[in-house]
């Protein structure tokens, strides 16, 4: 399950493997947060710092 939060992260829950650009894998836990503000200072997982910059996104289709 890939989850867009409103104002947030992208939750990953399952069994899914993350790849950086050269292939190499991301140690990974059952449910992990990608950034999706831009700002983390641990890319590519979320710090939490959208919400310290009011991130503002809700994606709808």
């Amino acid at each position: 399950m890939i989850q867009i939060r409103d104002d947030g992260s992208i939750l990953v829950r399952g069994d899914v493997e993350l790849l950086d650009a050269e292939g190499n894998k991301f140690e990974t836990k059952p449910a992990f947060s990608l950034c999706r503000c831009g700002h983390s200072s641990n890319k590519p997982f979320c710090d939490g710092t959208h919400k310290k910059i009011d991130f503002d996104s809700k994606p709808r289709v």
